[in-house]
């Protein structure tokens, strides 16, 4: 139902933190880092040059779902084209390599070897696109061109920009969340980078492990990341909280962070149920409450999704990773 939804997206991004961002409605490119608008304003022909090359993708990305359909059988009906493809560059070696592969309506559908020049059909109704594009050698010569050539050069263009972003110390928000007074208190740590950090909870300076579910740590839009640590409060008295604290620890910082846990520091959106509102209110809480369920569950889909992908690809110490992927509604 959505009317201004861009039948072509496409994004760029440099070890997985997005640098650019292009539709087919506003047919530009957007940077999404700071030091990708200094890049494209000291170098004003890279722009256009990326920008040339988007529109050209654009068009080409749409005979490729023409492809799909026609030779799919399916005349009706919405459906949704992926391709990811990029390269990785080891500054140290020299080594490349490059990977690029489709997804259709959801599912891995197709993927080309470039040592081979073939592509790989996982799904039999892959078979008939894969001969298609396997007579194609132009296509395939020009993919490999682009993916184990340009694409690396790009990399080196971006590097003296992106060095100081990479090296850059940023350090985190931390704060106590608590659903209900009897749930556990989480110790939210976000904003920090690099990735090299630890979070993790002690009793009279001790670090426990006992009653402490520790997660993953996760990307946030912005390049930087954040990671939870929860602690099971329920058989703690009220009067030992403050021989607990939460410490952060992070790969470039000389001091640990330490929070103690206290009540009055606890974020929570817990109401009693005396005080919960009646009528249309309930109604309006409880809309809300369902949008949030519905937004994580997109969110973990396509993470997974992309964690999927990239599983395919392992990078190497000191390698930096490009990649674009895009994404056509028809």
């Amino acid at each position: 139902g959505k009317t201004n939804l861009p039948e072509v997206a496409i994004s760029g991004s440099v070890d997985k933190v997005e640098i650019w961002h292009f539709d087919s409605i506003k047919r530009e490119v957007e940077p999404q880092q700071d030091w990708t608008r200094k890049l494209f304003k000291e170098k004003p022909e890279l722009l256009q040059l990326t920008l040339q090359n988007l529109l050209f993708h654009q068009q080409l990305f749409k005979d490729d779902m023409d492809v799909f359909k026609q030779r799919l059988n399916q005349t009706e009906g919405s459906h949704i084209l992926q391709r990811i493809g990029g390269c990785e560059w080891d500054n140290e070696s020299g080594e490349v390599k490059g990977f690029i592969q489709f997804g259709y309506d959801g599912e891995d559908f197709i993927s080309l070897d470039l040592q081979t020049g073939t592509w790989i059909a996982p799904k039999t109704q892959a078979v008939v696109i894969k001969h298609l594009w396997d007579a194609d050698k132009e296509k395939i010569k020009h993919i490999q061109h682009m993916l184990m050539s340009v694409c690396p050069k790009s990399l080196q263009d971006y590097i003296p920009y992106w060095r100081s972003f990479l090296q850059r110390t940023e350090r985190p928000s931390v704060s106590f969340l608590q659903k209900t007074p009897s749930s556990p208190v989480c110790c939210h740590a976000t904003g920090f980078y690099p990735d090299r950090a630890d979070l993790f909870w002690r009793k009279d300076g001790e670090e426990i492990h006992e009653g402490v579910e520790k997660g993953q740590i996760l990307p946030n839009h912005d390049g930087t990341f954040q990671m939870s640590s929860e602690l099971n409060v329920s058989l703690i008295k009220h009067e030992d909280w403050r021989r607990y604290d939460c410490v952060f620890q992070l790969s470039g910082l000389t001091e640990d962070i330490v929070s103690m846990l206290d009540k009055t520091q606890i974020q929570t959106n817990w109401v009693p149920p005396s005080e919960f509102p009646v009528g249309p209110v309930v109604g309006g809480a409880a809309g809300v409450v369902l949008l949030l369920v519905i937004s994580g569950v997109l969110c973990c889909c396509w993470r997974n999704r992309n964690d999927g992908l990239e599983k395919e690809e392992s990078s190497k110490k000191g390698s930096k990773t490009s990649q674009e992927e895009f994404s056509l509604n028809s």
